[in-house]
């Protein structure tokens, strides 16, 4: 029996990169979400996201700041004024910032900007986010992307059994601590929603050739996104609370 349909999706992060990617994936998908919510901090300025969403209907571009209350206030009332009783079924926290930072050169102000962006405001926008996720939960059953689920884009860098086969990541302290951070609270949603019938992994999308990842990637965003997207349609209980990369292969924490 063919799998149910997710309905709507909301990632955060879509000016650019692998937001941008899952963006124009989702988008051309067949079948594909009747809405695909589409944040960014400045979408006059987000050029390929504009015309995206000129080219498809179901692109709906939005205003949000992770570290702005009110921006996340805002942004999940517009939401709910499409959505209405049908809710939102996943949430993707995609957005995130990286700073090279050896241990030579990392400051305590450098740690806290890194921490706010990618473990805090994860969190938050995911906090305000409940009562729609909620409400998609219960008009469905199982557990996935169909139903409700939360994706954490994590990364390699943050697995602490790997620390040593990675050393290039010794240059972004800052990044990985914070992205470790962000695996705990995949794993705290997990148990905490479960109840609810709310998905929530960590997922490495793989090393990309973005602004964040840099020229050096073996890979472009377009060669990940259809396995990214392949992963979270087949995500299931099994998958709840774990770190998978675009492949679905399990990573260690």
């Amino acid at each position: 029996m063919a799998q149910p349909r997710c309905r709507s999706v909301l990632i955060t992060g879509c000016s650019r990169g692998i937001g941008l990617g899952l963006v124009r994936g989702l988008a051309a998908a067949s079948p594909s979400p009747d809405f695909v919510f589409a944040t960014c901090r400045y979408p006059e300025k987000a050029q390929e996201l504009q015309q995206l969403s000129k080219q498809y209907s179901n692109i709906k571009l939005l205003q949000l700041d992770v570290v702005c209350e009110n921006s996340i206030k805002k942004v999940v009332k517009e939401v709910e004024e499409i959505v209405g009783d049908k809710g939102l079924n996943c949430l993707i926290n995609n957005a995130g910032i990286n700073v090279v930072a050896s241990l030579e050169e990392v400051t305590a102000e450098t740690m806290l900007t890194i921490y706010e962006t990618n473990t805090v405001a994860q969190l938050m926008v995911t906090k305000a986010f409940l009562p729609l996720l909620r409400k998609a939960a219960q008009l469905s059953t199982g557990m996935g992307c169909h139903r409700a689920a939360i994706i954490n884009m994590s990364s390699l860098a943050a697995s602490m059994q790997l620390v040593q086969a990675n050393e290039m990541f010794l240059k972004v302290y800052p990044y990985r601590i914070a992205k470790t951070a962000l695996n705990m609270i995949t794993r705290c949603l997990a148990a905490d929603l479960k109840s609810d019938g709310i998905l929530c992994i960590s997922l490495h999308p793989g090393w990309l050739q973005t602004d964040m990842g840099g020229n050096m990637a073996p890979m472009q965003v377009q060669e990940a996104i259809p396995g990214i997207l392949s992963v979270m349609d087949r995500l299931g209980e099994k998958e709840n609370g774990s770190f998978l990369d675009w492949q679905g292969e399990t990573l260690p924490w």
